[in-house]
């Protein structure tokens, strides 16, 4: 009896540990498509025009020609249930980004943010801008270090990760702010980036913003060396294309050690 109470104790025992390690399991942060927000975090689209119109605006840059409200049209998900917005506003025909871009009234420094996409055609091009400055390129053909996947022309294009047209992917991305002593730039920005759950990116440094005064904040400045010390919004890029995005989330954070690794 002595002997089948202490194998009792031990199951008992066993079970607990087990249905710990699965809670704490559960509980760490996810990555990779239908991502789940950890606490503490905002939900920036669920799919709804009110989300849409309620957390996002115009960014009016140089070159803007959009007209409040915005344009991005919510369509059905094309594989899923539920709805989605497409970044085809008219008026960016032709590729003319900063013409409809959109981003989050709301602007950040440190974050962690998830980003769903999905590019209906062959040549689909969008971008998802960290600050409304540093660009993570969504660009369906190119696997140049201005192709999909990249932190653009700062580093490779991590191709191989990528979902193809038609289908589901996700950005999940943790920043660090550019720091700053007495306006002078002292650390550089800083992104680690998962790729549809694989970590493709850690801790890359991002020398400036590309593609000029239309492409974001600071992009005429010192051909967009002269970077500033001012929050941002998560931009959206709108090119012409059929790019979809849906369940878009971000939770701040203050990261005092250069490092984003997660």
């Amino acid at each position: 009896m002595k002997t089948k109470i202490i194998n009792w104790h031990s199951f008992l025992f066993i079970s607990a540990v087990v249905i710990f390690f699965t809670v704490l399991s559960c509980s760490q942060q996810k990555v990779g498509i239908n991502a789940k927000p950890p606490a503490g975090s905002e939900l920036l689209f669920d799919g709804s025009r009110e989300m849409l119109d309620e957390k996002w605006t115009y960014w009016e840059g140089p070159r803007f020609s959009a007209e409040l409200p915005i344009s991005w049209e919510i369509v059905e998900d094309p594989v899923d249930d539920g709805t989605a917005v497409s970044a085809n506003d008219p008026a960016a025909e032709g590729g003319k980004y900063g013409t409809a871009d959109i981003v989050t009234k709301e602007k950040y420094r440190d974050f962690r943010l998830h980003v769903e996409f999905l590019i209906s055609n062959p040549g689909g091009n969008s971008g998802v801008y960290l600050q409304n400055r540093y660009e993570i390129q969504i660009l369906d053909g190119d696997s140049t270090k201005h192709g999909m996947g990249a932190v653009i022309n700062e580093t490779e294009s991590p191709y191989h990760a990528y979902n193809g047209p038609g289908n589901w992917n996700a950005y999940d991305i943790q920043f660090r702010a550019a720091r700053f002593e007495n306006g002078e730039r002292t650390e550089k920005a800083m992104v680690t980036l998962y790729f549809n759950g694989e970590k493709v990116h850690v801790n890359v440094p991002i020398n400036q913003v590309w593609g000029g005064p239309n492409s974001g904040i600071d992009g005429g400045n010192d051909g967009g060396k002269g970077i500033t010390d001012s929050p941002g919004g998560i931009k959206l890029q709108a090119e012409g294309h059929e790019v979809l995005y849906r369940n878009i989330w971000i939770k701040e954070l203050n990261l005092e050690e250069p490092d984003t690794d997660f």
